[in-house]
C-alpha cells in the first residue's frame, strides 16, 4: 500500500522503496495567499525599490555596457551557489584569454550562465516565457559542461533527489515528483505563468520560483535555472527594462532560511511565510543593486573628470573609460583596438590611466601585459 499524506501545496506519497516523493499541487494556491496588512506594505515597499532600480537605468550613459557586468556578477554568484570555485576575476580572465586557468571546468560553467542569460533574453523579445524557451536556456547552461551528459534541454525520465552528493535517496533531504508527473506539473507552472487572472507579478513571481524547484525538472541545473527564471518573469512582465536584478547574493546569505521556508511551504503549506521571505529578498537586492550603480555612476563621473583633465580632453581617453565598464581587464593590444590609434598611443594611453590609478597590472610580465579597472571590480565584487 502506497501512502499518501497531502497539504495545501501537494502531497507526499511513499514509495514501495521506502522513500517518500512530494507531488506539488497545481498553481495558485488554494485556499489563495492571505494578502494581510503586513504582506501589503512589504509588497508595496517592495514595489517601489524595484521601480527605483529600474528607473537607473535612464541615467547610464550606454546602459548595456552597464548591464553586461552585472550578468557576469549574477553568473559568479549563481555558480558559486551550486559549488563552484571561479571568481570575477577568474570569468574575465577567461573571456580574454588572458591566462590558462587550472578551474577550466568552472570558470565554463559561469561563462555559460553568461550565455545562458544573453540567449534567454534575447529569445524573450520573439517568444513568450514558456517551457520550450526553459528548455533551450537549460541546453546552453549545460553545454560541454559538468552535467552536460545528464540530458541538457529535457525534463528528466530518472527520479532525482536533493542531498548530501554522497547520500542515498533514503537520505535525502527533499525528493521531488517522479518523472512521471513533471509533464503535468510544469504544464501547470506554464498555465499559471500565462493565466491572466488579477495577482501582483511579484507574488506569482515568487510563486513560479518555489514550484520550480520543488519538481526540479531536469537531472542538473535546476538552482541555476529557477534563479534565472525569476530574473526573465520580470524582465517578460516588463517590471524590469534589463535585466539588473538577482537574487543570488540574498539566497546565498541567507541560504538556510532559503531551504527551510521551501520546505515549510512543501510540509505545511506556508506559502505566506515563503511570499514574505521572497519579496524581501528582492527589495533588498533591488536596494542594493541601486546603490551599486549609483557608486558606479560617481566612479564615472571621478574618472571621466580626471581623464579630461590629464589628457586634455583627449576624446581616445574617454572612448577608453566608458568601455572599460563593460571590459574592465584589457591588454594594450585591445587598448589600440578600441581607440583606433597605434600601439605605441594605446600604450601612452594606458600607462597614462595606471598613473591616475584607473588601471592596473594585474601580473608583472613584460609581454602580453594585462591591466585591470579594479575600483570597478571592487564595487561589483561586494556580496561575491
Amino acid at each position: 500500500m502506497i501512502e499518501k499524506i497531502g497539504g495545501r501545496a501537494g502531497r507526499y506519497v511513499r514509495q514501495p522503496e521506502g522513500f517518500r516523493v512530494f507531488i506539488p499541487g497545481p498553481l495558485p494556491p488554494d485556499p489563495p495567499i492571505r494578502m494581510d496588512e503586513e504582506m501589503q506594505v512589504l509588497l508595496s515597499a517592495t514595489d517601489r525599490a524595484i521601480g527605483r532600480l529600474d528607473a537607473i537605468t535612464e541615467f547610464v550613459p550606454n546602459p548595456d555596457l552597464f548591464v553586461a557586468m552585472y550578468v557576469r556578477k549574477e553568473a559568479v554568484l549563481s555558480s558559486q551557489i551550486e559549488g563552484t570555485q571561479a571568481s570575477l576575476t577568474d570569468l574575465l580572465e577567461f573571456e580574454s584569454e588572458a591566462k590558462r586557468h587550472k578551474r577550466v571546468t568552472d570558470v565554463q560553467e559561469v561563462f555559460n550562465y553568461v550565455r545562458a542569460i544573453n540567449f534567454g533574453l534575447e529569445q524573450l523579445a520573439e517568444m513568450p516565457l514558456c517551457l520550450r524557451l526553459l528548455r533551450a536556456i537549460h541546453a546552453e547552461l549545460l553545454k560541454g559542461v559538468r552535467g552536460g551528459y545528464r540530458t541538457p534541454g529535457e525534463f528528466r525520465k530518472s527520479q532525482n533527489w536533493i542531498g548530501p552528493s554522497s547520500g542515498t535517496i533514503s537520505e535525502a533531504a527533499f525528493v521531488p515528483p517522479p518523472a512521471h508527473e513533471i509533464p503535468g506539473a510544469m504544464g501547470n507552472l506554464e498555465r499559471f505563468l500565462h493565466d491572466d487572472t488579477p495577482m501582483p507579478p511579484l507574488v506569482k513571481c515568487g510563486l513560479a520560483h518555489a514550484q520550480f524547484e520543488t519538481i526540479h525538472p531536469f537531472l542538473d541545473g535546476n538552482g541555476r535555472l529557477g534563479r534565472l527564471l525569476i530574473t526573465f518573469f520580470l524582465c517578460w512582465r516588463g517590471i524590469l527594462t534589463r535585466p539588473l536584478l538577482y537574487l543570488s547574493v540574498y539566497f546565498k546569505r541567507h541560504r538556510q532560511e532559503y531551504y527551510d521556508r521551501l520546505q515549510a511551504v512543501r510540509d505545511a503549506g506556508d506559502w505566506e511565510g515563503w511570499i514574505r521571505f521572497f519579496l524581501e529578498g528582492v527589495r533588498s537586492a533591488s536596494l542594493e543593486a541601486s546603490e551599486t550603480a549609483r557608486k558606479i555612476l560617481d566612479l564615472r563621473e571621478k574618472h571621466r573628470t580626471e581623464v579630461g583633465r590629464e589628457t586634455r580632453g583627449s576624446g581616445a581617453g574617454l572612448i577608453l573609460l566608458d568601455r572599460l565598464f563593460e571590459f574592465p581587464m584589457i591588454t594594450v593590444r585591445q587598448v589600440a583596438d578600441i581607440i583606433q590609434r597605434s600601439y605605441p598611443v594605446a600604450n601612452d594611453l594606458t600607462a597614462a590611466f595606471v598613473e591616475l590609478g584607473i588601471l592596473s597590472q594585474a601580473a608583472e610580465r613584460k609581454r602580453n601585459r594585462v591591466f585591470v579597472y579594479q575600483p570597478y571590480l571592487n564595487l561589483l565584487e561586494f556580496g561575491l
